[in-house]
């Protein structure tokens, strides 16, 4: 491994106004001017109380600055605004400082990922975290980097685990009081997953939590074989925060092998759930499982979505979550109780709920050696990138892969140290939509065109989970959303354009085309009063203003 510091314009101390305190991540209401953590706030709503841009002049916003960068890999990263500073992640690894009202570049700091780095699904980045004037960043060779927000310097190098097994960090860090946590990558190579806290300042480990549990821990009796000590679990979305538990929740991908359970008998826990730990000590509180023995390769490393609302006429704190097996769910996030679940998509794997929540499989519906065509497809109804919840609205905004299927079969399982360890794979049925190269198959396509798939935003109704309105786009989305305090939502898709939505009716208001597809979740902030969207397409970074 080795680090390089590019200073290209001189960054005061005083150009940071303050420090961002753990208090002012909490607040981050408070002032709307800024992105200070990677959903928005650490309820994850990526929900902006910034009114400047409103559904009558958003027909005038017009493109400020763009910055591209070298990394031909997919642009993961959502920004964060600090006192008119943005930080963003150049894929795979380097940080860079940039004016946010012109695009100026203050420094970079590129990490170089060590040979043995192998993250199963592209040199990716989704993103930094900031705590005091320092900088955290997970690096795809499962480091985790301490860098001066002022200077670009690095802090400190903590090595997390080993990446020749598989192990990497693509996700944002979270930081909670003064603990950054991140959670490891690598379930489609046998990885054994974990979340774990560090000190901010000083790198030291101050909890771990597996989430394939060994010998004497809760849960490991849903492991046979010996299958836990490659069972996946990975995670590689970042998770949510609610100070009044001081709970901390994440989504946990998928069990290995990904599509052949013979190997692992058992529920497979805590494999394609959401788990709530102590945020001070890491422990379990609760979890509740979206699929339980997963063959789907579903990973649940969706983004925990926080919200308090009135829940059939009383007061109640809620987790709303799309999971990527095509289902919208309503939990209570004080204990995990299963409130609600209803198909975002079309689902053919499953038919309902038993009275604790856990859905009922159909049967035929898993794969096997002939491949089996199963819907929502491998890359499910959505996937890691964030929704959106609008507190005015009061309905959950989810990018969502419609009328999509795969034929998935199944395959052997035996694991190797840095190699897939998939026990099979899915091949596409839907011509438009397109299957990542690492997932492969020997079964043959069956193409239905009159069920062709295609991407869109679909708008739910929390209390009822029935779909209130569909943007339909030409093509499948990667995009995250974002909502705001004037009925906005912003998003885009692999169809290159970028747009603005009517967040009550989905009628579009506005559209730019940026060149490439969309593969961040867009942000919002202001600086000297002035409102600014970024959104990054392709291989850059495209920043809106209105018209002056």
């Amino acid at each position: 491994m080795n680090s390089r510091l590019l200073l290209l314009v001189p960054l005061a101390a005083s150009t940071l106004f303050a420090q961002v305190s753990f208090d002012r991540i909490l607040g981050a209401n408070k002032e709307p001017q800024n992105w200070l953590t990677y959903s928005g706030t650490t309820f994850s709503q990526r929900y902006s109380l910034l009114n400047q841009v409103t559904p009558a002049n958003v027909k005038n916003l017009e493109l400020q600055w763009v910055y591209q960068v070298r990394s031909l890999e997919k642009f993961e990263a959502t920004p964060l605004v600090v006192d008119g500073i943005m930080y963003t992640v150049e894929a795979p690894n380097t940080i860079i400082a940039l004016d946010a009202a012109s695009g100026r570049v203050f420094w970079k700091y590129t990490y170089a990922p060590s040979a043995d780095a192998r993250p199963c699904c592209g040199r990716v980045n989704r993103g930094v975290a900031i705590a005091g004037d320092t900088l955290f960043m997970g690096t795809i060779d499962a480091h985790l980097i301490a860098v001066d927000a002022k200077s670009g310097k690095l802090l400190w190098d903590k090595s997390i685990a080993p990446p020749k097994s598989g192990y990497a960090l693509t996700l944002a860090p979270l930081i909670v009081k003064d603990k950054v946590i991140v959670g490891t990558a690598g379930g489609e190579l046998g990885v054994r997953g974990f979340l774990a806290a560090y000190d901010t300042r000083t790198g030291k480990e101050l909890w771990r939590f597996y989430t394939i549990p060994g010998p004497g821990e809760p849960g490991h009796e849903t492991w046979q074989n010996d299958a836990w000590k490659t069972g996946g679990g990975p995670i590689w979305v970042t998770g949510s925060y609610d100070p009044d538990s001081n709970l901390t929740y994440w989504g946990v991908g998928n069990a290995g092998p990904d599509y052949n359970g013979d190997v692992r008998p058992g529920d497979n826990l805590y494999t394609s759930s959401v788990i709530a730990l102590d945020a001070d000590t890491g422990k379990l509180k609760w979890h509740y499982q979206f699929s339980p023995h997963d063959q789907y390769d579903y990973d649940a490393v969706q983004i925990p979505v926080l919200a308090d609302l009135q829940w059939q006429g009383k007061p109640r704190k809620v987790m709303l979550w799309a999971f990527r097996g095509g289902l919208f769910y309503v939990l209570d996030r004080t204990n995990g109780q299963f409130l609600l679940g209803k198909p975002f998509v079309e689902v053919n794997w499953m038919n309902g709920f038993d009275e604790d929540g856990r859905p009922k499989l159909v049967a035929g519906k898993l794969p096997s050696a002939e491949g089996v065509r199963i819907t929502p497809g491998n890359q499910g109804g959505t996937n890691w990138y964030s929704p959106a919840y609008s507190p005015r609205t009061g309905l959950f905004y989810i990018s969502s892969w419609v009328n999509y299927t795969t034929s998935f079969s199944k395959g052997e399982g035996e694991y190797s140290e840095g190699k897939f360890y998939t026990g099979g794979g899915g091949r596409r049925n839907n011509p438009n939509v397109v299957t990542p190269a690492f997932l492969t198959g020997a079964n043959t396509l069956n193409v239905r065109k009159e069920e062709e798939g295609y991407g869109a935003i679909r708008a739910m109704d929390l209390q009822t989970g029935e779909r209130k309105w569909e943007y339909k786009m030409s093509d499948v989305t990667d995009a995250g959303i974002l909502t705001t305090a004037t009925d906005l939502l912003f998003s885009g898709g692999r169809d290159g354009y970028f747009y603005a939505l009517d967040a009550r009716t989905g009628t579009l208001l506005w559209k730019a085309s940026v060149g490439g597809y969309v593969a961040n979740g867009p942000m919002t902030y202001s600086v000297n009063g002035r409102q600014y969207v970024a959104v990054a397409a392709g291989n850059s970074l495209f920043v809106y203003a209105l018209r002056q």
